[in-house]
């Protein structure tokens, strides 16, 4: 019988391992989507900053730098969009990733004080942090349809 307990035990601490596991994978591919735009961010602003000294030096600029310069100023704003989408995600993801330690801990508190109350803890922190994890994919999903927007714009200014 006493075998049996901790066999739930374990079973039970699985799901937040699981899922703390998962978090840490969609914590990795976001974090490479933080950079990218970031990256971004840096290559249009300087490429603007060449534009505007270029301007500021007397140098009149023709119509596709003109363009360009526009189109830059459009995709600046509609990836900083982008990079708060991205930091929203990554943030709700490490609270989510939290709960599900808060989790972890609470079940293995569970052992020693074997109460009513650290089950239901265990069970409403666990479903809080998949609502967290939620909200964070929605974000997510969120900021890989406006890249493709961003996308039609560079595209569109080019013709």
């Amino acid at each position: 019988m006493q075998t049996e307990v901790y066999y739930k035990v374990i079973q039970f601490m699985l799901a937040p391992a699981v899922m703390i596991s998962a978090c840490g994978l969609l914590l990795l591919g976001i974090s490479n989507k933080y950079s990218a735009i970031n990256s971004r961010i840096r290559q249009l602003t300087e490429e603007r900053r060449r534009l505007h000294n270029r301007f500021k030096d007397g140098v009149e600029l023709d119509y596709l730098e003109t363009t360009r310069l526009q189109s830059i100023a459009k995709q600046l704003g509609d990836i900083l969009i982008r990079a708060r989408l991205v930091r929203n995600a990554v943030s709700f993801y490490v609270t989510g990733l939290f709960f599900f330690i808060i989790t972890s801990l609470v079940i293995g508190l569970d052992i020693v004080i074997n109460s009513r109350v650290t089950d239901y803890v265990a069970v409403s922190v666990f479903i809080a942090g998949m609502l967290l994890v939620g909200i964070g994919l929605l974000f997510s999903l969120k900021e890989t349809l406006m890249g493709y927007k961003i996308i039609e714009v560079e595209v569109k200014a080019e013709e």
